[in-house]
């Protein structure tokens, strides 16, 4: 029987990445799920627009509906982390190094978020992303090593290209069947689908 396939496309700094992926790790096992990791960051070609740069008025809503999810979820968050905004993709690509030697990714994508989110740590210091990465079991300094390899950079750029291709705005967004589902509270809707099948 062939696996499901989920496309996830998230950014490194976003604190919805960050809140969905219990939910999302729990939809994985239970559909037995191929997930391809695909990470990237708000697309302003697409409508995206960064958190910082929204009126306040929005931004004051953000830090609202965290707080109500945060409480929902039982998950700690800081509702304005001391180091964000924050560079990404430096934590994008030792992901996609991580995937592409078939380690847990998507685990060290969550580690890094949490990161940024429940811990205040500055995801940009090299040193972090290596204890973060040690701390799951991996190479730290090897995935690490790896962000700025030829092969990696390629990836990135081909995930992100993606992301533009396929309409991605704002993450966390999935793709399932060609069907998008944006936010981490559209869960239960990728859930339906892939249930449906």
């Amino acid at each position: 029987m062939t696996k499901k396939t989920v496309y996830y496309f998230h950014s490194l700094s976003s604190p919805w990445a960050y809140l969905g992926w219990p939910q999302f790790k729990a939809l994985i096992e239970k559909h037995d799920l191929n997930v391809v990791v695909r990470t990237t960051t708000v697309v302003p070609e697409n409508g995206g627009v960064p958190l910082r740069t929204r009126p306040v008025a929005r931004q004051d809503y953000h830090a609202i509906e965290l707080d109500r999810w945060r409480k929902r979820l039982n998950m700690p968050l800081v509702l304005k982390p001391k180091h964000y905004p924050t560079i990404p993709h430096f934590s994008a690509r030792m992901v996609l190094a991580a995937d592409s030697l078939g380690l847990p990714a998507l685990d060290l994508s969550h580690a890094l978020l949490s990161a940024v989110w429940a811990e205040e740590l500055d995801v940009k210091d090299p040193e972090v992303r290596i204890a973060k990465a040690n701390s799951l079991g991996l190479d730290g300094k090897l995935l690490q090593s790896m962000e700025e390899s030829p092969e990696i950079i390629a990836a990135w750029e081909e995930s992100e290209n993606e992301a533009k291709e396929r309409g991605v705005f704002g993450t966390p967004t999935w793709f399932y069947k060609d069907v998008p589902y944006w936010g981490q509270d559209r869960l239960s809707f990728l859930d339906e689908a892939l249930s449906a099948d």
